[in-house]
């Protein structure tokens, strides 16, 4: 192929991409909004739904009853019982896994505890492989699973899926995405939940038309993704936005898991607010930071106290991060999506103490408009981001695998 075929198949393949990622995000889109939003002629967005609509990833209808005179235009929708991912969330208190449908609706789900009992990789990747087998055989006949991901609560390699780090529950260089992919018979793309979650909160959520916004996730501790320009900020290896171990309290700080004393997160996180409330022992997890937060909301003055102190701490770590990179917006996920309001004066008075005027006139401080689904959602988007990248190879290449895992011969299980 000459170099202008090339180049006019790449920017084919990149168009369609495009396309679909429009409808994937905004849903029910017409020819005419999806011609001015890519900046195509009327002729081309027909030429490229109909590739897209042969494949089965999108379909055409006319519109409902305008008002105007002359002829519609075509609205496009996803095929969301048509085309699936898997998406799977690791806590490290509960699995979670969904089957989400292009357009990213959640279609099915499974949920289960995890014990923090340590190093369980084989745990958790026998409950999740199940779970996927599952909701595969629940999807309508002839749709497909065009993509798997994974959100880990851990430092996540981005390569091949291994989770270099999770300090709660020992891991240590464990083979995550390849031992789940070679269960399920399928590809497998893991990220850091907190960086995924920064991605679901642009595209889906609250952050939707900020190029530059900071996304602080609580679990038991504190992670973080910053997007700058639009794109993840990652770091040389993608471990980077581990904002969590951003020290706040270098001289009489908690101890943290990473070896430091004083982290954000350890000044922040669940382990805190339960003990400055004193139910050390008595409560624990996502559950327990709820009971506290609720308990602060009803006039507790322990509960109430903890909050505050949480917020403060919380506050310089905001700060310092609305001086260095001056996003739109700060998002407050998981378990700081409880904490937030009732702290929030707390963090919004560091916030003007201690971050410079210019940097915080215009910034935003929001909850999650995702929930509890956040990181889900941002494991849903991962699978599906090679669809987006490449929709009809991918779709092609994912199909071929589904017809040949179906035909491997089962293993047969000998009986006495």
């Amino acid at each position: 192929m000459s170099k202008a075929g090339r180049s006019q198949e790449e920017m084919r393949r990149r168009n369609l991409g495009d396309l679909l990622r429009h409808v994937h995000l905004a849903g029910a889109l017409s020819r005419s909004e999806l011609a001015d939003r890519m900046g195509l002629n009327r002729s081309t967005i027909m030429a490229l739904t109909a590739e897209l609509s042969a494949a089965g990833l999108v379909s055409e209808e006319l519109p409902a009853d305008t008002g105007r005179a002359g002829r519609p235009s075509l609205v496009v929708r996803p095929e969301r019982d048509r085309a699936h991912v898997l998406a799977f969330d690791v806590r490290v208190d509960r699995l979670v896994a969904a089957r989400v449908g292009l357009g990213g609706e959640i279609l099915d789900r499974r949920e289960a505890a995890r014990q923090r009992t340590g190093a369980d990789l084989e745990d958790v990747v026998g409950v999740l492989a199940g779970f996927g087998r599952e909701l595969r055989r629940g999807a309508r006949a002839g749709s497909v699973c065009v993509g798997v991901g994974a959100a880990y609560c851990g430092m996540i390699r981005p390569d091949d899926g291994t989770v270099r780090y999770g300090p709660y529950v020992g891991w240590v260089d464990q083979a995550f995405g390849v031992e789940l992919g070679s269960r399920l018979g399928l590809p497998v793309l893991v990220g850091n939940e907190a960086h995924l979650g920064a991605l679901a909160e642009r595209d889906r959520g609250v952050g939707r038309g900020f190029d530059n916004l900071v996304y602080l996730h609580g679990d038991v501790g504190v992670g973080g993704g910053i997007i700058v320009g639009g794109k993840l900020l990652g770091g040389d290896g993608g471990y980077g936005c581990e904002l969590g171990h951003m020290v706040v309290n270098p001289y009489d700080g908690r101890p943290c898991m990473c070896g430091s004393r004083g982290c954000l997160e350890a000044e922040v996180g669940e382990h805190a607010l339960i003990e400055a409330a004193g139910r050390s022992g008595e409560l624990s997890g996502r559950e327990g930071v709820r009971v506290v937060v609720e308990a602060a909301g009803e006039g507790d003055a322990a509960a109430g106290e903890a909050l505050h102190r949480i917020g403060d701490w919380l506050g310089i770590g905001v700060a310092n991060l609305i001086n260095l990179f001056n996003p739109g917006i700060v998002i407050f996920g998981g378990m700081l999506r409880d904490v937030y309001p009732g702290s929030a004066a707390q963090v919004a008075r560091r916030v003007e103490t201690n971050a410079m005027v210019i940097s915080r006139e215009q910034v935003r401080l929001r909850i999650s408009a995702l929930g509890d689904d956040v990181t889900l959602v941002g494991a849903a988007e991962l699978a599906f981001s090679r669809l987006l990248a490449n929709p009809l190879d991918v779709l092609a290449e994912m199909r071929r695998r589904t017809a040949s895992h179906r035909a491997a011969p089962r293993r047969r299980v000998a009986t006495l």
